[in-house]
């Protein structure tokens, strides 16, 4: 399946997952010939690229990233595999869960470097990236159909929260189709 969200997801608010606290994240781990970097200059299209091959939709980095007031190079995080970026995450803010929380943005791998736990360490950098910004706790919202991406966020703490009716529903169906149990309700 393709990034699109489906026509009756269209609708529905986005999960939101939380994790507690920033201070007990794990050390980077990377497979050999990959490594970590921030964004650079020029690195507009690489970040259009993995966004287009993870989510099957186009957008500018610039419109979504690189013009905002909150971009920092340092919060742009790419795996590279020799120079070229096979991942990206993004260390964001968003005002809406208040100063001491990050965002973790635009999650992405590409397909030809998938499987290798790359999502989980560009996640893991994007949390580290927040950490060093001076957050405390990270938020995410995600789809009901990214059952990768949220199987690596449940394996970095995230859980989820209930901003909206509809989702203990939805993420016990989410939980089902990844064989967890929902043992608590997140707030």
């Amino acid at each position: 399946m393709n990034g699109e969200r489906a026509p009756e997801e269209q609708q529905l608010p986005q999960l939101v997952m939380r994790r507690d606290s920033l201070s007990d994240l794990p050390d980077i781990v990377l497979p050999a010939g990959y490594r970590l970097r921030h964004f650079e200059p020029g690195d507009d299209m690489h970040w259009e690229r993995l966004v287009e091959l993870s989510f099957g939709w186009t957008r500018s980095f610039a419109e979504q990233i690189g013009g905002n007031a909150y971009f920092r190079a340092e919060r742009v995080l790419f795996i590279c595999c020799g120079d070229i970026p096979a991942a990206t995450a993004t260390a964001w803010h968003e005002p809406k869960w208040g100063e001491a929380c990050g965002y973790l943005h635009m999650v992405g791998v590409h397909p030809d470097h998938g499987g290798k736990g790359l999502g989980y360490a560009a996640s893991l950098a994007a949390l580290r990236q927040m950490r060093e910004d001076g957050r405390r706790h990270a938020v995410l919202e995600t789809d009901d159909f990214r059952l990768p991406a949220i199987k690596i966020y449940k394996k970095l703490n995230f859980n989820p929260v209930y901003e909206h009716d509809n989702h203990p529903k939805r993420w016990e169906q989410v939980y089902r189709k990844l064989g967890l149990h929902l043992e608590e309700r997140g707030e």
